[in-house]
């Protein structure tokens, strides 16, 4: 066998990829479950922050402050880890599933929330000034006349940032998650052939490659143009 044939035979093996690939495609489903919920709880939580954050209450600044700084320097395996066996001390038992949305949402929370504050603060102090002049309240000033501005100057590093967290998905291989890492490991430790992983590659491919393709149409199209 020459080294070409071998290398197909080891990572191209057509019957292993035949036997395991329903296993990779139910790790698909679950990924894109686990990506979407992570996605939208990330997002709006970091929104929620921000938008607390724009009240000015120090003490309540601070401690945003604080835990989004938290977030922002703890690796997410980190925090997988410390949810699902620390959390079991304290009489709460999360999943292997709910401790890797838990712990990437938190993380997205903390990156949107800087990204967020920042299109906040991007908008120039005269819009709130005119904005407020014609009898707006704060909260109308921001909600209204802020906020959509800051959103549309936050698109193209938000758009990245959630793309590069949600591909963490990976990581809830570690807690036993069934999504795609875990179930070609699970199928190479089966098999004694390395081909489920390449299965896997694939996979994420078909997942995140479009949603790379749809994020730069979303930031070429929406993005904020002076």
């Amino acid at each position: 066998m020459g080294n070409w044939d071998r290398f197909v035979e080891t990572f191209f093996n057509a019957k292993v990829m035949a036997k395991y690939w329903p296993d990779i495609l139910s790790g698909l489903f679950v990924t894109i479950e686990l990506a979407a919920l992570i996605v939208v709880t990330g997002l709006i939580a970091g929104l929620a922050l921000a938008l607390l954050r724009s009240l000015g209450i120090r003490p309540l600044n601070w401690l945003i402050v604080f835990v989004v700084d938290l977030f922002r320097a703890l690796p997410p395996l980190v925090i997988i880890v410390l949810i699902y066996f620390g959390l079991p001390s304290v009489d709460l038992v999360p999943s292997g599933f709910v401790s890797t949305w838990i712990s990437l949402a938190l993380v997205l929370m903390a990156f949107a929330e800087e990204i967020f504050w920042a299109g906040i603060t991007a908008v120039p102090r005269g819009q709130w000034e005119a904005a407020r002049s014609t009898g707006l309240s704060f909260g109308q000033t921001l909600l209204g006349v802020v906020l959509p501005q800051a959103l549309r100057i936050t698109i193209p590093p938000l758009t990245n940032r959630t793309i590069a967290i949600t591909k963490g998905t990976a990581l809830g291989s570690v807690v036993a998650v069934s999504e795609i890492l875990g179930q070609a490991s699970s199928a190479v430790s089966n098999s004694y052939n390395p081909s489920p992983l390449t299965l896997g590659a694939a996979a994420y491919l078909v997942l995140f490659l479009p949603v790379v393709v749809l994020g730069r149409w979303i930031e070429t199209r929406f993005a904020w143009k002076r």
